[in-house]
């Protein structure tokens, strides 16, 4: 009889631990899936706060470089005002020197010291400006340039190439990078575009006046 008893206590308790056993079990796998789901959305919340910080991060960098070149700007543009007025002191130095007679020069000795003094002071006012990044813009000769010419005429010109500056009125200047104010200038018309001979070199025949490239820039200016 007491052997019976044990073997059934035995049995219950084997029976009760697998019962335990498997409750314990599950209890685990619901914690890991638990575990497995509270990671994952830390993982999208960290994923999200590190997508929104580089974010920042680069509109942080996009404004400092953008007060760095304002600065700079300010900085090298500031007198632009300022240098725009003091360009008519020079081109009355340029014209006061250009209306002087060069044989009148060398006969009168006052009116050669006074252009001398003159000369003076347009090279100093000319480096003083070029020391501020004030520098005059090439005109003569060159080919217009829309950005930094300004044609006020035309000339009928077959001996050079077409649209070449011809004339200068009034000189250009340049800031820094930037145009101060553009050359007013004269710009030759209906010779041979630039890098091509004119029409009928070869078979000695004349160009004709006014017709291909000639007519291309009366519409651009």
């Amino acid at each position: 009889m007491n052997h019976d008893q044990d073997e059934h206590l035995n049995d219950s308790s084997q029976q009760s631990g697998a019962g335990v056993g498997a409750d314990a079990g599950e209890g685990n796998a619901d914690e890991t899936a638990a575990l497995a789901e509270r990671l994952a959305a830390v993982e999208a919340e960290l994923a999200e706060v590190t997508e929104k910080w580089k974010r920042a991060l680069a509109e942080t960098e996009n404004v400092r470089r953008i007060a760095a070149r304002d600065r700079d700007d300010a900085g090298k543009y500031a007198i632009t005002r300022f240098a725009r007025d003091i360009l008519s002191v020079a081109d009355n130095l340029r014209r006061a020197l250009d209306s002087m007679d060069k044989e009148a020069r060398q006969t009168d000795a006052g009116l050669d010291a006074l252009a001398g003094g003159v000369e003076l002071t347009e090279r100093e006012l000319l480096a003083t400006l070029a020391r501020y990044g004030i520098t005059p813009i090439a005109a003569e000769a060159e080919p217009f340039d829309p950005h930094v010419h300004e044609a006020l005429f035309e000339v009928p010109d077959q001996s050079v190439p077409h649209g070449t500056v011809v004339h200068v009125l009034e000189p250009g200047y340049m800031i820094h990078d930037r145009p101060l104010r553009p050359a007013r200038v004269g710009v030759s018309k209906g010779g041979p575009r630039p890098g091509t001979a004119p029409v009928g070199v070869e078979d000695g025949a004349p160009e004709p006046a006014g017709g291909g490239a000639g007519e291309r820039l009366d519409e651009e200016f």
